[in-house]
């Protein structure tokens, strides 16, 4: 019973019950937080205290989560994205299931190849919705396909963030007594970039392959007078006339668009240099701003515009990190552990259950899978060598852990930066639009893979 009243265990329960009875993510995560801290025996206003204090956690990915959203504001005026949007309806709007992949595919480049992260979406995503909503197609599969560009590419591909998160699993298992290299990781985590492959054709293909209809979304245009557009829905702006839309008109656009070329090849250049996604977000609308696409006059609307798109988003991740401190602060991850030792009795199997459910609760509080890694390493380390796993094997376990999770957390990058594109016309839920597919389509494959290939590698 121990397990039950762990206090991780009753707040990330609390945290997902509260988000399926649609209380907003942000509420949920601080009630959370202030009950996991109540059961694990720290006075409220103390809690509260150390949620405010582990904001500075994830201080910087907020940052670059403003900027990245004025900066896709400033490329939203030129038209670019919306010209960009109407080739991708060309070449591939008579299939719904060839677009959920050439989104995978898209959001996979963004982890690797060319490292911006969730900074795409905004960007493309909400010029492409007119044509969703056209095509019938159901945005819960075009979250799972961006849930798994942004997750699976950096599990098992050791570059861009791949690099990172593979280099943290091995130096972290390293440090806890089992020397690994980057290869060695590789080596096994492309069980789990298949499994989660798996999960996507399956939402593909057969859970979400049904048309939807989206009634109240405003990116449909009715063809009314009144129906004015904007620039993220170019359906709706044929009324204004080939020279562009409203916005852009009057402009030299060739300009605008080599400009906000320049740019996005900076932020790209930034970001493989510096490791910094606010840095290179910042630099990418320095320059448009100079460059003269971001009129003088336009920053304080762009920059509005920006905290619009991705602003709840930043404080969600702000709060996210105040959660994960709050957590750490009341001891239970060892407590949790320690209380699954005493199931596992020795077989292997309810062993590695325990392992991936123990990292599923964890990373669906913090959200993150680059966090979770060093709080688990040093746990679970030792605890496989016990058990009898092989190095392959509790690499396998490891990486699975802190992977579970990602996908369906409330309070994840992996799951709110979809929904920032999908909801741009506000008619697409998060909880059960975008958590909710991604959880069951590629938590299950990633629990079930590793469970039985820890068994046999």
């Amino acid at each position: 019973m121990s397990i039950l009243f762990n206090p991780v265990f009753v707040s990330v329960t609390v945290l997902c019950t509260l988000c399926l009875c649609r209380l907003h993510v942000l509420i949920s995560l601080v009630l959370a937080a202030l009950i996991g801290a109540a059961v694990g025996g720290i006075p409220l206003s103390q809690a509260m205290e150390i949620l405010c204090g582990g904001f500075g956690t994830n201080a910087g990915t907020a940052l670059s989560y403003i900027f990245l959203g004025a900066f896709a504001s400033g490329v939203a005026s030129t038209g670019l994205a919306d010209w960009m949007s109407r080739i991708f309806a060309k070449n591939l709007g008579g299939c719904r299931g060839w677009i959920c992949l050439a989104l995978a595919g898209t959001a996979s480049l963004s982890q690797n190849l060319i490292p911006v992260h969730i900074a795409f979406i905004p960007i493309m995503i909400p010029p492409l919705l007119t044509l969703f909503d056209r095509m019938k197609l159901d945005r819960r599969s075009a979250a799972c396909s961006l849930a798994f560009g942004l997750k699976a590419p950096y599990i098992c591909i050791p570059f861009g963030f791949g690099f990172i998160f593979i280099k943290i699993v091995a130096d972290n298992m390293t440090a806890s007594g089992m020397p690994v290299s980057v290869m060695d990781v590789t080596k096994c985590n492309w069980l789990l970039g298949l499994a989660m492959f798996v999960g996507l054709l399956f939402a593909i293909l057969v859970t979400y392959r049904k048309p939807r209809e989206y009634p109240n979304s405003v990116s449909r245009c009715t063809g009314s007078p009144e129906c004015t557009g904007s620039s993220f829905f170019p359906e709706c702006t044929e009324s204004v006339g080939e020279g562009g839309s409203q916005e852009t008109s009057g402009r030299n656009r060739v300009r605008d668009y080599l400009v906000t070329f320049a740019a996005l090849a900076a932020v790209v250049a930034v970001q493989v240099f510096t490791r910094s996604l606010a840095l290179s977000a910042l630099c990418g609308l320095l320059l448009m701003i100079f460059g003269g696409v971001i009129r003088w006059k336009e920053l304080d609307g762009q920059l509005a515009e920006g905290v619009k798109l991705m602003g709840m988003i930043a404080i969600i991740m702000l709060v996210a990190g105040g959660y994960a401190e709050v957590m750490k602060a009341t001891g239970s991850v060892d407590q949790l552990v320690r209380s699954a030792a005493e199931l596992m009795g020795g077989n292997r199997w309810i062993a590695a259950f325990c392992i991936t459910f123990i990292g599923l609760l964890v990373t669906m509080g913090i959200g993150s899978s680059f966090s979770t890694v060093p709080v688990l390493a040093m746990l679970y380390v030792p605890l496989c060598s016990e058990m009898g796993f092989s190095v392959p094997a509790t690499i396998l376990l490891m990486s699975a852990a802190a992977a579970l999770g990602d996908a369906g957390s409330p309070a994840s990058d992996t799951t709110l930066g979809p929904t920032s594109g999908l909801n741009a016309d506000g008619a697409h839920d998060h909880i059960r639009d975008t958590c909710v597919p991604t959880f069951l389509h590629f938590n299950i494959p990633l629990m079930i893979v590793s469970i039985v290939g820890a068994q046999f590698i």
